[in-house]
């Protein structure tokens, strides 16, 4: 069902180069303490229960490999973050990361020779690497976690024909305002509650002289994505949980009612020349406009007001911009079209086994735990998760910190990025195409009645 692995990851490639260098620019704004002293506390084992661990036997001296495509820098805080397991269980944690990972890990699996665990960051290539028949289900302590420490909605992605695979790791919101809090208190706006809200803000803004929105989603091969994500905002928005589920998964089609009044929300906005493109240009200018530029002129002279991105966008400032809430810029919660409806869109990671040895088994429920949710939460900046053990006050930068709060809101209703879930021939290829289209002059009809017929039969 899903095409080739690469495909679909580009633009979270793109923003796992940027959250690497969020590591830095946050940090320089009063972010977290990485180094080596810190660690040292924080990833003590005397700190945490080894119960869990140890009680799959005497592991001392086995290995347990781990392979990701999470790089150098980022690198560091997951292996300190194992710390406190090999200290308490006497096991040793090889950790192998790959900027190819996406590709060669399906190579690895169907060769035969997979690690013992992969770091997945996509719902569709977990699935895939189940097709190898080399993937492993998870332990009964595994799920019992994620029962535990996730909304369910969590589990369901690696939930494959009725065997549960991997338990979430880190998480991603993407359902962000990017705004600029002098302006805000200059201009006497407040940050909206509800879609209505935002509607308002935007008008008042319009009536101040100021073009509110700016967006841009050139991306390379990628150009369109960011519209992709907009729309799926809005399907939560506009049409509820259940049928975003029914969209993604092509149980009602990729062009019903729901995904029109979607789309159409979206361009009310963005199709609006009186809302776009602030400091950059008129609507059709959102095509050529990188999506690393396009938030930009919230501080560069308030040309415009408002940016929608994901939280990794906070790397794209330049350095010695403060990003807080009393800051240069700060983001807020894209409203639900009322104060208690919170649908959160986002991304995230899972971890999936290719051994069910004992020290594989207890190094996944350790991962799986509160206790690893913290420990790294310590030890990052530009990291958050969506585990309901998780401290918010670990969580060591603004950014992170409003991150996690809308993801562990007890009325938040989180939902996985829609086109990395759907074929590579719609989500990564005909979603992002039919987009740009759509952006330049298209009409909503024809752009989603060319993304359905794109949907492999």
């Amino acid at each position: 069902m899903f095409g080739q692995p690469t495909s679909p990851r580009i633009r979270a490639a793109l923003a796992g180069t940027l959250s690497a260098g969020l590591i830095f620019g946050i940090a320089a704004c009063g972010g977290g303490d990485d180094s080596d002293d810190a660690a040292g506390t924080d990833a003590s084992a005397s700190a945490i229960d080894c119960a869990p661990y140890t009680k799959f036997g005497d592991i001392k001296g086995k290995t347990v490999s781990i392979y990701t495509g999470i790089v150098t820098p980022e690198d560091k805080p997951h292996i300190d973050s194992y710390k406190p397991f090999e200290t308490c269980t006497g096991a040793t944690i090889k950790y192998e990361g790959d900027k190819s990972f996406e590709t060669q890990i399906l190579v690895r699996a169907r060769a035969g020779n997979p690690p013992d665990l992969a770091i997945v960051p996509q719902p569709g290539l977990v699935k895939q690497l189940v097709t190898t028949g080399k993937a492993v289900p998870a332990p009964e302590e595994v799920g019992a976690n994620v029962d535990k420490f996730w909304d369910k909605a969590w589990k369901g992605y690696t939930t494959i024909d009725g065997k549960f695979y991997g338990a979430p790791l880190g998480a991603s919101v993407k359902s962000l305002v990017w705004y600029s809090p002098s302006e805000f208190k200059d201009s006497g706006y407040t940050v909206p509650t509800t879609l209505a809200e935002l509607q308002t803000l935007t008008d008042k803004m319009v009536t101040d002289g100021k073009k509110p929105w700016c967006a841009g989603i050139a991306s390379g091969d990628a150009t369109g994505w960011p519209i992709t994500d907009w729309m799926e905002d809005f399907m939560l928005r506009t049409a509820g949980p259940e049928k975003y589920d029914d969209w993604v998964n092509h149980k009602i089609p990729f062009n019903g009612p729901e995904a029109t009044t979607a789309l159409d929300a979206v361009g009310g906005y963005l199709k609006n020349d009186k809302y776009v493109n602030g400091g950059l240009g008129d609507v059709k200018s959102i095509a050529t406009t990188t999506f690393q530029d396009a938030g930009l002129p919230i501080v560069d002279g308030n040309t415009c007001s408002l940016h929608r991105q994901a939280s990794f966008y906070a790397a794209n400032f330049v350095k010695g911009t403060k990003v807080a809430e009393d800051g240069d810029v700060f983001a807020f919660y894209l409203p639900g079209p009322d104060a208690n409806t919170k649908p959160v869109l986002g991304a995230g990671e899972f971890v999936v086994a290719f051994a069910d040895r004992p020290e594989v088994k207890s190094f996944q429920t350790y991962l799986s735990s509160d206790t690893w949710a913290n420990t790294k939460a310590k030890l990052s900046s530009g990291w958050v998760t969506a585990n309901k053990g998780l401290d918010p006050n670990n969580l060591t930068n603004p950014i992170d910190k409003l991150a996690g709060t809308i993801l562990l809101d007890p009325k938040a209703t989180f939902r996985f990025d829609g086109s990395d879930q759907m074929p590579a021939a719609v989500g990564s290829d005909a979603f992002w195409k039919q987009s740009t289209a759509w952006i330049t002059g298209q009409d909503t009809a024809t752009t989603l009645n060319n993304i359905e017929k794109a949907w492999p039969k």
